[in-house]
């Protein structure tokens, strides 16, 4: 009887240990912020490329991860493929500071003339921004025919073009992104 208490209380520990390996390769956890390792959203299926940790000035800034359309594995954050890029905050930013720092990296990677040609669709994404708190979750996504930015769920803006979606993603991972680190890590390049 002890034999089999024993084989059991194996089995079952067995068993844990077998569910918290599948729940880990089920996702990635960057600093805390477990991002999944495959997302549905719209009806488009993204898989994982990378994840990272941004950093600004001395400050851990936010985790992060980039998405792309299932079976497309070559990183492709400035193509007209579906591509998602979840952000998970670890201070409080204002929506203002979101808008400026937008437009001054759009503006910064591309000439004026193809600033222009996107100017309203930047300029109704940043109005639509909010104010993030510790823990909320920004997420830009492309799905080859829209351009979406939610905030913990909710949509906040739909619209622009594959050209505004490129803008968007060249904040990050462009060739003068925000961060090169971030952006390496994203595109799977460490």
């Amino acid at each position: 009887m002890w034999i089999h208490k024993r084989l059991a209380a194996w089995l079952v520990a067995g068993l844990l240990l077998a569910a918290t390996a599948m729940a880990q390769a089920e996702s990635v956890t960057e600093k805390g912020e477990s991002f999944s390792r495959t997302v549905e959203e719209n009806g488009q299926r993204y898989e994982l490329l990378g994840t990272g940790v941004f950093k600004y000035m001395i400050w851990t800034a936010y985790a992060g991860a980039y998405y792309q359309g299932e079976g497309v594995t070559d990183p492709q954050p400035l193509s007209d493929v579906p591509r998602r890029l979840e952000l998970a905050y670890f201070h409080d930013i204002d929506a203002e500071d979101f808008a400026d720092a937008t437009l001054e990296t759009i503006q910064k990677n591309l000439t004026k003339y193809e600033f222009d040609q996107i100017k309203e669709d930047i300029e109704a994404l940043n109005a639509r921004y909010r104010s993030v708190e510790e823990g909320d979750r920004y997420v830009l996504s492309w799905d080859g025919e829209q351009l979406r930015l939610a905030l913990n769920g909710d949509v906040l803006f739909e619209g622009g073009d594959a050209d505004a979606a490129s803008a968007m993603f060249g904040i990050w991972l462009g060739e003068t992104p925000l961060g090169e680190d971030f952006r390496d890590a994203l595109l799977a390049r460490q």
